[in-house]
């Protein structure tokens, strides 16, 4: 909608002001009345926490360059340890401390753990990873949005991917909670229209054996084994290899997508899971050079983790606000039917000049629908070569032709 010239004046003074902080210091506070204050719940700690060096690193990528463009933006920052009964605490501690929006968390069944405390309190919660397809139906999830799709996007490349490498026989080991209930429920549909036999394994996430699981995928002569785990996966994989699986009949989702999973299953061959394949979420080549240099090597959510910081900036500049409710009812309208933008900083301009905008991200065109899922998904596909894990393809994903 067209947006009032008072408005702007508001909107300059409120959000493009002087300075940013950037960490749990504090930073420049000059004008703390306007500044907009982010709270990141991160696995800092904890069975996701190979996956949290990109995050953080696009999450202060964004802050840098949110501070290049004199926006008033802060960030304290949380461990959820990857567990739900960890996150709670820490989010209530952000949220005493002042933060005006939620950035994570990475786990689908960590944001369960809190989403309803941020939506009784009406503060905004955009994660970068949370794939599950319960948020886009749920009643509490009115002050969530997320810059990755849900599983059902992810969910047809996979069984794609090992159905191409003729498999029709599929073990699916899961963690019994809510997203890898869902995306294993997922892929065993996504076989199903391929024509390929699938069958869903599920384990308790916490259990101190997987004996039992690499014995159930055993006896059912798997000739593909998908794996829908966390860090607990590498025991799993361990497993299947002494009981003679090899590593390119397996393969994995976003939640064993890393770099250092072949040191972690076998430290002395590093080799030991050449052939191994995994899908993840992705972004765009420039941005991901930018990650690589402070990652070393790991992209997976970074992108989506930029964006997410970007568009509660937006949306907060839109709405001449830091009130929760005054950015939510912002943040779709910044990423979709406007005038195309592709940076905090020429947004910001645009917003300043009464424009309506569309930012589309570093993770690609966003366009959060009406439930605040993207409606684009970019998907980055891995294999173990020579000990190292190999980008070898890349594949867009238009949720509006899944149908």
């Amino acid at each position: 909608m067209k947006r009032t010239r008072w408005l702007w004046a508001v909107v300059l003074v409120a959000l493009i002001a002087a300075g940013c902080g950037n960490d749990d210091d504090g930073g420049d506070t000059a004008h703390p009345e306007n500044e907009l204050v982010i709270g990141s719940v991160m696995p800092e700690t904890g069975a996701l926490a190979f996956l949290v060096s990109p995050m953080v690193e696009g999450i202060g990528l964004a802050m840098e360059d949110i501070a290049a463009a004199n926006g008033n933006v802060r960030l304290l920052t949380g461990d959820t340890a990857t567990d739900p009964d960890v996150a709670p605490e820490a989010v209530n501690r952000l949220l005493g401390e002042g933060a005006h929006v939620i950035v994570g968390a990475a786990a689908s069944g960590v944001s369960q753990s809190f989403i309803q405390t941020l939506y009784d309190a009406q503060i905004p919660q955009c994660s970068p990873s949370n794939t599950s397809p319960s948020f886009s139906t749920q009643e509490n999830a009115a002050f969530y949005v997320r810059t990755v799709p849900p599983d059902e996007a992810v969910s047809p490349i996979l069984a794609s991917i090992v159905a191409a490498d003729g498999a029709t026989n599929v073990a699916i080991p899961a963690r019994a909670d809510d997203w890898g209930n869902a995306l294993s429920s997922l892929l065993v549909d996504s076989f199903a229209k391929l024509g390929v036999g699938a069958q869903i394994i599920a384990y308790d996430e916490d259990a101190t054996s997987y004996d039992a699981t690499v014995a159930a995928i055993e006896s059912m002569g798997a000739d593909a084994v998908v794996l829908v785990t966390f860090a607990e996966g590498a025991q799993i994989i361990r497993g299947m290899l002494e009981v003679g699986i090899p590593p390119d009949a397996m393969y994995g989702s976003d939640g064993i997508y890393d770099r250092n999973l072949a040191e972690t299953v076998d430290p002395s061959n590093p080799n030991v899971l050449d052939g191994f394949v995994a899908v993840t979420a992705g972004g765009g080549d420039e941005f991901s050079e930018r990650l690589v240099e402070r990652t070393g090597g790991d992209v997976a959510y970074g992108g989506q983790s930029y964006d997410c910081v970007v568009v509660l900036a937006l949306a907060a500049l839109a709405a001449g606000s830091t009130a929760g409710p005054a950015i939510i009812d912002q943040i779709q309208a910044v990423t979709r039917g406007g005038q195309k933008c592709f940076s905090f900083a020429e947004c910001a301009g645009l917003i300043a000049e009464g424009a309506d905008i569309d930012y589309d991200g570093v993770s690609g065109p966003l366009e959060l629908d009406d439930v605040g899922d993207p409606t684009f998904g970019r998907y980055l596909i891995a294999e173990f070569i020579d000990g190292v894990l190999t980008v070898t393809g890349s594949q867009d994903v238009d949720l509006a032709e899944l149908g």
